[in-house]
């Protein structure tokens, strides 16, 4: 192991923004990441995984941890379910269609989404009807003062709409090193209510969809609309989809009768971002090398060589003009940094 400094984060962050990590290491073991941690006790650091949920505004002044754990095994099944634990440093698509082949239900939906197993519980990321609470057992995690290993329950995590105990009272505390997910093996719960996956299905002829089938067509509709970060900087959705109280919504929705909304509970709407930013005016807009893509306008894109700063500032436009237009905040779903 060796630490490497003024090192460049541009392959290492899905938006490809140039930008420099005063010192950076990849740890592939437990007993590395642990004697990494013990012997920088006074480094400021960052960790790092699949650079997919980020944007870098700045250089990063402290010791970069990358998380390139690797494995995933079957730790548990029956005749109905099997448990599976994924290291964190695992590709989350590939991990995804790894299930798929052993016929595995839970994650199907959530095909092709970019990023790594370890950083799925901090988002709670989700997509199609379907979250990672809904299959999620429980994850290790090393406390990054102590290096002492703590399971987290899923109840433990608190997950909420792209939130966790991670991203709240456990923030910066600790670092996620492998995660258990239970899968059906029968009896799958096919999701096809959500979005445009019954029309693509039909598309194909599919009237008994299997696992596959439902990853397909996911990852179709994917492509069709989100760019692939290794030909054009992006980090799937930039914005969260609001949530609002139905007592805030209706005049809003009385004034914008075309506004689509999705009833989330007995008292809130989810409001579609993309359909907000698309209203204001930002799809396919560009500014410089900085835009909003053509065919997605929650999607956030670097054209070449953007800097962070010059996309943050499409961010808090698109922001600015949807709380102006609607007089709804949209909050960012991507960590800036």
């Amino acid at each position: 192991m060796e630490i490497q400094s003024n090192f460049s984060l541009k392959n290492h962050n899905t938006f490809g923004i140039e930008a420099k990590a005063k010192q950076f290491i990849a740890v592939h073991s437990i007993a590395e990441l642990k004697s990494i941690l013990e012997e920088n006790k006074t480094q400021k650091k960052f960790i790092l995984g699949g650079g997919s949920n980020m944007l870098l505004t700045q250089d990063i002044d402290a010791l970069v941890i990358h998380i390139d754990l690797k494995g995933k095994k079957i730790i548990e099944e029956n005749d109905d379910f099997v448990w599976v634990e994924s290291q964190a440093g695992e590709n989350w698509h590939d991990f995804v269609l790894w299930t798929i082949d052993h016929n595995f239900g839970g994650l199907e939906n959530m095909s092709l989404i970019p990023g790594n197993v370890g950083t799925t519980p901090v988002q709670n990321i989700g997509a199609y009807g379907t979250e990672i609470k809904d299959t999620f057992v429980s994850c290790n995690a090393m406390n990054m003062t102590t290096q002492e290993t703590k399971t987290f329950t899923n109840a433990e995590c608190n997950f909420g709409y792209r939130e966790s105990i991670f991203k709240n009272k456990a923030k910066d505390q600790y670092i996620i090193t492998s995660v258990v997910y239970k899968l059906t093996k029968r009896n799958h719960k096919i999701n096809i209510s959500y979005g445009d996956i019954t029309t693509e299905l039909a598309k194909n002829n599919v009237t008994a969809p299997t696992l596959k089938d439902v990853s397909n067509a996911v990852i179709a509709i994917r492509k069709s609309k989100l760019p692939d970060p290794k030909e054009l900087g992006n980090s799937g959705s930039f914005f969260k989809n609001p949530i609002l109280l139905k007592t805030d919504f209706e005049p809003i929705h009385q004034k914008f009768p075309e506004m689509k909304f999705y009833e989330v509970s007995e008292t809130e709407v989810k409001v579609p971002a993309g359909w907000l930013i698309e209203q204001a005016g930002f799809k396919g807009k560009r500014f410089g090398d900085a835009g909003v893509h053509k065919n997605q306008a929650l999607v956030l894109v670097n054209y070449g060589n953007a800097t962070g700063q010059e996309i943050l500032a499409v961010s808090k436009a698109v922001q600015t003009t949807v709380f102006e237009t609607f007089g709804i905040a949209i909050e960012a779903e991507v960590n800036v940094i």
